[in-house]
């Protein structure tokens, strides 16, 4: 998916706002960052959207590891705003099940020890721009 142009925060929201049909998609319990390893993860109802992943600037290493949380919340709480351009956000692709339409947000949390994939559903209604923080 790096390829591809990342998704702003209006297209993002666009997706996640079609009206979702009725599916018995494992993933709609993901309001919050939930570990999906892969053989919890339905690829085949799981089609790649897009990525939110930006391309880095000149002399950028990397991309930020600032988490964006103006009411106090925690990156893993299911009221933690989608900050697009902040942590974790600004490291996921972006996933549409192909039954109930829900879009769904993955990456790849990488510790000293482990590897865990985690993904969340996209509430469009959680979903801030850069211009919004401000």
């Amino acid at each position: 998916m790096s390829n591809e142009h990342p998704f702003k925060a209006e297209q993002l929201k666009a997706l996640a706002a079609q009206a979702p049909h009725h599916c018995t998609c494992a993933l709609k319990i993901c309001k919050g960052w939930e570990s999906v390893p892969d053989a919890r993860w339905p690829a085949d109802q799981m089609q790649a959207a897009g990525t939110l992943r930006q391309e880095l600037a000149e002399g950028q290493m990397e991309l930020t590891f600032e988490e964006f949380h103006p009411k106090g919340t925690r990156y893993d709480s299911p009221n933690a705003p989608i900050a697009v351009d902040y942590f974790p956000y600004n490291r996921c692709d972006v996933f549409k099940c192909s039954t109930c339409q829900c879009a769904v947000l993955k990456y790849t949390e990488y510790g000293g020890y482990y590897v865990d994939t985690r993904a969340r559903l996209v509430d469009p209604e959680m979903i801030v721009a850069r211009s919004a923080e401000a």
